[in-house]
């Protein structure tokens, strides 16, 4: 079976596991949290693999440093939401830590990514 560019690229398929991880951990959040924090954290999760998967179809590398930096944006968001519903109770604190692994990885995973296309454009 084909597979476009950023299928193969390790980040998209740890950020696409953050984002499974994230959508089952949030299933037992309050539903009052369906239109907030939920939508909130998913969409950010999603945002990451988007922009990764977008920022690898661009040809110019400026664009592709653009994308990943919006994709690590994201990532820092989706780690601020993390910590805010552990400070809630609506996340145990090892399932923040188990999270925050999984971001910490991605996100050196991102900078090695950008740094590498920065220094082609140098």
């Amino acid at each position: 079976m084909y597979q476009f560019s950023f299928e193969k690229l390790e980040v998209w398929n740890e950020s696409r596991q953050l984002t499974r991880d994230l959508y089952k951990k949030t299933k037992v959040f309050p539903d009052s949290e369906r239109f907030g924090l939920v939508n909130q954290i998913r969409r950010a999760a999603v945002s990451v693999c988007s922009n990764i998967a977008e920022g690898s179809s661009r040809r110019h590398l400026k664009e592709q440093i653009m994308f990943y930096q919006i994709a690590y944006s994201s990532l820092m968001e989706v780690m601020n939401q993390i910590i805010i519903s552990t400070d809630l109770n609506f996340m145990e604190k090892d399932s923040q830590d188990d999270l925050r692994g999984k971001v910490l990885k991605i996100s050196r995973m991102l900078n090695g990514l950008r740094n590498s296309q920065q220094r082609q454009t140098a």
